[in-house]
């Protein structure tokens, strides 16, 4: 019983110390490429906009022509993600913020290398 509750504590302490970290209560929804959504040429979308911790990316595109892919930085130079990075393929994915450089390719060939589907998000 102590160490259930003992666990119960030290799971409300992280989920309140995230909380604070990322400030997910204010959370903005950014939609990525704007109206054109995630297409060939937006890795210059995110100039000018600011990011918090917390705040969401919606990616939206076709499932049969594009996909995302959570990369390092070394996968977005490259555009070659590793095989054990997140991909999502629904068409209308949604991924929240860590603090730091967030990292995201497409990983259909050519359409990250040549095409610039790929973005670095600064996250304050």
């Amino acid at each position: 019983m102590a160490q259930a509750r003992g666990s119960a504590i030290i799971a409300v302490v992280t989920v309140l110390l995230l909380l604070m970290h990322c400030n997910i209560g204010s959370a903005t929804t950014f939609k990525v490429g704007d109206d054109g959504g995630w297409v060939f040429g937006v890795q210059n979308w995110p100039q000018g906009k600011t990011f918090k911790c917390g705040d969401i990316l919606e990616f939206n595109y076709d499932p049969q022509r594009h996909n995302v892919i959570i990369v390092d930085q070394e996968g977005h130079d490259s555009c070659k993600p590793a095989s054990d990075d997140k991909k999502f393929q629904t068409g209308k994915d949604q991924i929240v913020l860590n603090h730091g450089k967030n990292f995201f390719i497409c990983g259909v060939p050519t359409h990250c290398s040549d095409h610039g589907m790929k973005l670095e998000i600064n996250v304050e």
